[in-house]
């Protein structure tokens, strides 16, 4: 089997906003969805706002924008509370919730609140079980799991979203996180980041390298599902006709070599054409249709030009 199925067709989306101003957020998301981006995505961190609420105003302003969290840091939530807001936040958007999921990674942000998190394993493990409760819960309205880190026995969750599917994101760069997003998954987000000490995230699988074995992973491990996923970049550098740093200022702020930040998903840097070419050899290498930046200004123009291609 291939590890590149028929593509997807491109789709745009925005990380981040005003997100403590509702009427700045408001704006901000009507111009989002009016430059033609399809998502717009909140984040998930101690010390930052909730990553539900905002969404909420998001989609109340707009009338096709999808909104949701980039990701959910699993180690914090409880299950059936989280499919509770889920179920909630996509009945009251009328169906536009996209769930991000992720097995959390700052240690840091755990310590400071008292509740150490799970080593590496089990925390994939326990997302693991967490999107199996999510699925049924969100699907049906009741979940029994009986799992290592996962116990619910639930008939009626009390509130249904109101898409028939509320669709998963899940982002990860390890090995079990690949296998567990092509069992759970309608788009899985390549990510190259590797977590050091403290769980502090570094650029060290930006390599188009790592990711063809992250789409190779992906293929094995889907199956008959591989062509319903949607494959993701979440981008970190975006710089259109020299509206940021050069190619070679990027290598050496990453301590990267100037050809992997040229070949990486996960900076864009050029003219409106030459990142558009980019964007295509990139899917027919590795399957991405599906960008996620942070500013939507710059990178309008090459929305203009792909999306929906």
């Amino acid at each position: 089997m291939s590890s590149v199925p028929s593509p997807h067709p491109f789709r745009f989306a925005v990380q981040g906003g005003p997100f403590r101003d509702a009427a700045a957020l408001a704006e901000h998301a009507r111009h989002v969805e009016a430059l033609g981006y399809d998502e717009l995505y909140s984040a998930d961190h101690i010390g930052g706002i909730d990553p539900f609420v905002p969404l909420v105003v998001a989609a109340t302003a707009t009338e096709r924008l999808r909104v949701g969290p980039l990701v959910i840091n699993n180690e914090l939530h409880h299950p059936a509370l989280l499919a509770r807001t889920a179920a909630s936040v996509d009945l009251l958007s009328e169906g536009r919730l996209v769930l991000g999921m992720g097995s959390g990674y700052d240690e840091h942000e755990h310590e400071s609140i008292g509740s150490p998190i799970r080593p590496p394993g089990p925390r994939v493990t326990r997302l693991d079980e967490s999107l199996t409760a999510l699925r049924l819960l969100l699907d049906t309205g009741a979940a029994h799991v009986d799992g290592e880190h996962v116990q619910i026995a639930i008939d009626d969750l009390g509130v249904r979203p109101a898409a028939d599917r509320v669709p998963f994101l899940i982002g990860g760069h390890g090995r079990r996180m690949v296998g567990l997003a092509a069992r759970h998954a309608q788009i899985f987000q390549f990510t190259g980041l590797v977590h050091g000490e403290g769980g502090q995230p570094t650029g060290a699988g930006f390599g188009i390298e790592h990711v063809e074995q992250r789409a190779t992973w992906l293929a094995a491990d889907a199956g008959e599902r591989l062509g319903e996923i949607e494959r993701s970049a979440l981008v970190q550098v975006v710089s259109i006709d020299g509206s940021g740093p050069s190619v070679e200022e990027t290598a050496e702020r990453l301590g990267a070599p100037p050809d992997v930040v040229a070949e990486t998903p996960f900076v864009l840097i050029g003219s409106v054409d030459e990142v558009a070419d980019k964007l295509m050899a990139l899917r027919e290498r590795v399957g991405i249709s599906h960008y996620v930046i942070r500013e939507p200004d710059v990178f309008a123009p090459v929305v203009a030009l792909l999306a929906g291609r």
